[in-house]
């Protein structure tokens, strides 16, 4: 079993930056792949970016490369998404999720554990 905690959500001005935090209970956080998602008012759930077991692997969504990064550390049972540039279509509730099977990335199914999200609003 892992719980995860999102924070460092809030409010930001287009352009500005903000780093988001998981954290995870739980001695195998180092077993399980990371993922970020953003669900906005009455849209889907949305796959942001992801990054496995060991960090030596990380995807991105076209939308956020280049402005996003996501990093763990599983001394600390962490793991982070640093968001500049941001845009106010940027605008969601972000939560982590954790799953155990490695394999596709993208899809919300595959990930077996999820945080209760962090709400970011980027003002224009």
């Amino acid at each position: 079993q892992v719980q995860l905690v999102e924070s460092g959500g809030g409010l930001v001005q287009a352009g500005g930056s903000l780093r988001l935090s998981c954290a995870a209970s739980g001695r195998t956080f180092s077993s399980y792949d990371m993922g970020w998602f953003r669900q906005a008012p009455g849209k889907e759930r949305e796959f942001v970016t992801a990054i496995n077991w060991s960090g030596s692997s990380t995807y991105y969504a076209e939308f956020v490369k280049g402005r996003f990064t996501i990093s763990r550390d599983n001394a600390k049972n962490a793991a982070y998404l640093q968001m500049n540039s941001l845009k106010p279509e940027d605008t969601a509730v972000y939560y982590c999720a954790a799953k155990y099977v490695s394999g596709t990335y993208i899809y919300t199914h595959v990930y077996n554990y999820w945080g209760q999200g962090t709400q970011v609003t980027v003002s224009s």
